[in-house]
């Protein structure tokens, strides 16, 4: 059953609720940022590195408020909204925004937000039973800068990705930045397998900072494989192992093809059971 219940400002109200004017910023501009997180056994996923993120970014757009939001804050408006909803295992997504009158030059800097749960059915992560197939989006490169990092409400480049993946009958696309290096995928990190060294773009590339990327990287580290964070030639694609995506809801989701090459997944496949084990 679709939850009915969302968090506004801290009131919970009906999903339905008509509650943003013509004059919200993050409808008028963009001006916002928003997590998307986990509930498992409804107990929000990787609390601190959210928490930690969403500060960071509400601190880089200069919206206040940002101490507010500390890991405590997110389990407890989650798993209430958890609660509410009757929901056990599902997608959340908070967005905040700037709570201000002005034109491009907001007249204050106050911070609102909104929180949404969406059911799952499992309480676990799972690998895809049949690999992505894949090809690269060209049309927009994205740029490197401070902002890139951050998940902000401005997304169209993921809007136009998404439609040139369905017009081209792909499961997913990569995105290159304005240097032509691989920086992400349409909702998700990658990684790259290459002679039993895993590959991803660092954030000077212009990639979001996943919040499942920097699990992955630590399970990694600590199952002895070898990771570099590096500016990457898609050239590597033809040649790579293996590769796969990562995004907080999905966990790990594997590659089978880019163009005539296709890659194992083994390597994924231990990541997500060490994964499961957390």
């Amino acid at each position: 059953m679709a939850p009915v219940f969302i968090n506004f400002n801290g009131e919970i109200l009906p999903a339905g609720s008509k509650l943003l004017s013509l004059d919200n910023r993050a409808f008028k501009y963009g001006d916002g940022l928003f997590e998307s997180m986990r509930l498992m056994k409804g107990q929000l996923r990787f609390a601190d590195l959210h928490a930690d993120r969403l500060q960071r970014g509400m601190k880089a757009l200069k919206i206040d408020g940002y101490s507010q939001m500390d890991a405590w804050f997110l389990k407890e408006k989650a798993e209430e909204l958890s609660r509410r909803n009757k929901i056990k295992h599902g997608r959340l997504r908070l967005t905040v925004y700037r709570d201000a009158d002005g034109l491009y030059t907001p007249s204050q800097n106050k911070m609102a937000f909104c929180l949404e749960v969406q059911p799952l059915d499992e309480p676990r992560y799972f690998l895809n039973s049949k690999g992505l197939i894949m090809d690269m989006f060209e049309e927009l490169p994205k740029p490197s800068n401070y902002l890139s990092n951050i998940k902000t409400c401005n997304s169209l480049i993921y809007v136009m990705a998404g439609l040139y993946k369905t017009q081209n009958k792909l499961d997913d696309v990569f995105l290159l930045n304005q240097n032509g290096f691989l920086c992400e995928a349409s909702s998700s990190n990658i990684f790259i397998l290459y002679q039993n060294h895993l590959y991803t773009p660092a954030l000077s590339e212009g990639c979001v900072e996943g919040v499942m990327r920097q699990v992955i990287i630590g399970l990694a580290k600590k199952n002895n494989i070898p990771v570099t964070e590096a500016q990457i030639n898609p050239e590597i694609l033809y040649e790579a192992d293996e590769v796969f995506l990562t995004n907080a809801i999905m966990g790990i989701q594997s590659v089978m093809g880019f163009g005539v090459r296709r890659y194992f997944n083994e390597t994924s496949k231990m990541l997500m059971e060490e994964l499961n084990k957390l």
